[in-house]
């Protein structure tokens, strides 16, 4: 089985104090808080209620104390710029109900074919022009069988892209053992394959895949040793606490996932959830986003957050409170697989003005996560803390 660290540090020098003197009881509110904050690394048995309790804290407290933990692991000014291009638009025989790419609704998307590895590759080279580091693909597929040709294109573009020096990510639905291993040797970064939302209402939005086979595809990346980038989309009809169950199952994964990408619904007509939703209304408060941000950064210290779909319908001020509250990454560019994103002019002006700065290639700024052989290995024999890691320079 391959093995690797979850991702490659750009310095080594910087580690998580061990001396750090816990705060007086009376500066946080709660135990929970008061471990997550001073945390010297990932923990993986995070259980719901200690989440829900982090998520339901007074607002400007939970953003505040993720923020001081982003800052001990991150370095908190530099923001990962990645752009998504759709190389096969429509025609998914899945029903997820948010998806205009799914044949099974009218959204007056024309399904195409696959894109030609040149112009996918120059594309790229558009991107990094402009900035971005990594470079995502999606492909409207409900999975890999049969697709033989089809991968060898998705290889060809993976290796022409790490040619660039830039990451390199694709979606292209579920995949098995052989055709992860298959993409790690072309070189893969990381491949996303979000959960959506909790169990408990997942069947309410998509019923032509399960929860269990969106996990397996996880395990599957992992083992190959490509980082796993997961998320999930917010408004999809659920409760506040589906976004507690969302983060439990990624939080407690057998290691974290490298990127969670945080998606607010982009509302889409012909689709059973765009359809639903009134003219005009925000699908999701942007509260439950900040929070969502915030948690997930309190239980998953080392993991890259993104702000993904939906980024187009936020003020620059509530950016900024996302990135503030734990977020470092963003889709930037002309598209977001068929949604608007928001541009790299607007992004690269935005940076000015906040003294931000586009994260390099391969950086994590922050901790890396044990190698996952190491992490069962200790889950197995029953070790109270997890195996040691290596931090990255906060202040690289």
């Amino acid at each position: 089985m391959t093995v690797r660290s979850f991702s490659t540090p750009v310095n080594d020098t910087f580690a998580v104090p061990s001396n750090v003197p816990p705060p007086p009881p009376e500066t946080l509110s709660s135990s929970i808080l008061r471990d997550a904050v001073y945390a010297r690394g990932p923990r993986y048995d995070w259980t719901r209620d200690e989440i829900r309790e982090l998520y339901n804290m007074p607002l400007m407290e939970l953003a505040f104390q993720s923020g001081t933990l982003h800052r001990r692991f991150h370095r908190p000014a530099a923001i990962q710029m990645c752009t998504l291009m759709n190389i096969k638009t429509g025609g998914c025989s899945e029903d997820c109900s948010y998806c205009a790419q799914s044949s099974r609704y009218s959204t007056g998307l024309k399904a195409t074919k696959m894109s030609p590895v040149d112009s996918v590759l120059e594309a790229a080279r558009i991107a990094k022009s402009n900035g971005s580091t990594r470079f995502c693909m999606g492909a409207a597929w409900r999975d890999m069988r049969g697709r033989k040709t089809s991968l060898k294109n998705v290889k060809a573009m993976v290796e022409g892209i790490r040619g660039m020096d830039m990451e390199v990510c694709v979606t292209l639905g579920m995949i098995d053992q052989a055709q992860a291993d298959d993409l790690a040797s072309a070189g893969l970064t990381a491949y996303n394959h979000n959960l959506d939302t909790s169990r408990e209402h997942y069947p309410s939005v998509i019923t032509t895949r399960s929860y269990d086979e969106r996990l397996q595809t996880l395990s599957h990346v992992r083992q190959a040793g490509i980082n796993v980038c997961s998320g999930g989309i917010l408004g999809l009809g659920e409760k506040p606490e589906d976004h507690v169950g969302l983060l439990h199952t990624v939080s407690t994964l057998p290691a974290h996932p490298e990127s969670f990408p945080v998606n607010a619904l982009v509302p889409i007509k012909g689709t059973p959830l765009g359809d639903k939703l009134p003219e005009g209304k925000r699908p999701i408060p942007f509260d439950a986003i900040l929070r969502t941000i915030a948690t997930a950064r309190l239980v998953m210290p080392a993991t890259i957050i993104r702000i993904a779909a939906g980024r187009t319908t936020m003020s620059e001020a509530e950016q900024i409170l996302c990135f503030s509250a734990g977020a470092n990454a963003v889709f930037t560019g002309e598209k977001m697989l068929t949604t608007e994103a928001v541009g790299w002019d607007e992004d690269k002006a935005m940076f000015q003005r906040y003294g931000l700065v586009p994260m390099k290639s391969f950086e994590r700024g922050g901790l890396r996560e044990t190698k996952w052989a190491d992490v069962k290995a200790a889950a197995a024999s029953g070790a109270s803390e997890q195996p040691a890691v290596a931090a990255a320079s906060a202040t690289a």
